[in-house]
């Protein structure tokens, strides 16, 4: 006798994309829609916490009713309803957190609490039949860096992590630097495609032989010495650059970037004896970084198989957040009324 499939309703609201999503059986995406406040950030370089609040506020309603639209389902065929509720912006994510508390008690719904970034690893094995462990596993994106080991969907270990900012936040200063628009990641890239990326070299902190976490803050002040000068006394040069020059930096910077997380995944693969490994987070979208990793994986002995996110799924969606909470639904793992945003996770 063939189970019944089940419905999950997704909500995210972890920083600045509104989003809501119905997967059924973890895998088959019904409907996916988001609210992106990027133009309400543009002009500020980054995301401000308390106007993210304020648009999810008045986005979340219809972006939810909107995905039950487009899925074509009513209340009665949801099964559960998924949220996350870790990391972020405490202030943007106690939104969704609210909304999806209030349609669990509404309509009688179990509820289920998502970790952001372990809904990101999902985004990148969703549509795969088999994943052979041990996996590393590379977040990437404006708030997190993050190495794991991946083992299945409810057991990611985390190995390490951003000491300051990043990866994806110095994309966002550099393009701020350089006079980029915003976001930084798609801007930064684009400029690249044109550069030398030998023409500067720029640090790789690798934090010690043996370290997996990260730190990218000294990357973002080399490229603010090179534009400033070394006492920060002279004058921004970026108005006076050529777009060769411009080029020149985004691409070197990228350069040393994509260095660093490619090996230092390779650190975690050869830590764990990875088979597999897993790519996801806004920054996953960069095409250098994706084409490094694979090099890295055909390269290895053995290779290794590089499972990447859809580019539609790197940035933050609530695709990734229904499909990981079939997981938890099957092995009954569900969130009472009680369940709180929390900035860490």
């Amino acid at each position: 006798m063939q189970e019944e499939t089940i419905n999950i309703l997704g909500v995210e609201t972890s920083c600045d994309e509104t989003a809501a999503a119905v997967v059924a059986d973890g895998r088959i995406v019904k409907s996916a829609v988001v609210a992106s406040q990027a133009k309400l950030h543009e002009k500020y370089g980054g995301v401000v916490p308390e106007i993210a609040s304020r648009a999810h506020i008045e986005k979340i309603y219809p972006v939810i009713k909107e995905a039950m639209v487009q899925a074509k389902v009513a209340e009665d065929d949801v099964d559960a309803i998924a949220v996350a509720n870790q990391p972020g912006l405490t202030i943007a994510l106690v939104v969704g957190v609210t909304a999806a508390k209030t349609l669990s008690f509404a309509w009688g719904k179990p509820l289920i609490a998502i970790n952001h970034l372990h809904a990101h690893l999902q985004s990148a094995i969703m549509s795969e039949d088999d994943v052979e462990p041990p996996a590393a596993a590379l977040i990437v994106s404006g708030g997190h860096t993050s190495l794991y080991d991946y083992r299945s969907p409810l057991e990611p270990r985390l190995l390490g992590s951003t000491i300051d900012d990043a990866a994806g936040e110095a994309f966002d200063k550099v393009a701020t630097i350089l006079k980029l628009p915003y976001p930084g990641g798609p801007s930064i890239e684009k400029a690249a495609a044109d550069g030398d990326p030998a023409a500067i070299e720029f640090p790789r902190s690798m934090l010690g032989r043996e370290s997996l976490d990260f730190s990218f803050s000294g990357i973002k002040t080399a490229v603010l010495y090179h534009c400033r000068g070394q006492d920060m006394k002279g004058e921004n040069k970026v108005d006076s650059m050529s777009r060769q020059q411009i080029a020149d930096i985004a691409a070197s910077f990228q350069a040393a970037v994509v260095d660093v997380l490619v090996k230092k995944t390779q650190r975690a693969a050869n830590k764990i004896g990875a088979k597999t490994v897993l790519l996801g987070g806004g920054v996953a979208a960069n095409s250098t970084l994706r084409s490094a990793l694979k090099q890295m994986c055909d390269s290895g002995t053995p290779p290794k198989k590089l499972l990447v996110a859809p580019k539609q799924y790197c940035t933050d969606n609530a695709v990734m957040v229904a499909s990981l909470a079939y997981y938890k639904y099957k092995a009954g793992l569900f969130a009472d009324l009680t369940l709180e945003p929390k900035a860490t996770g």
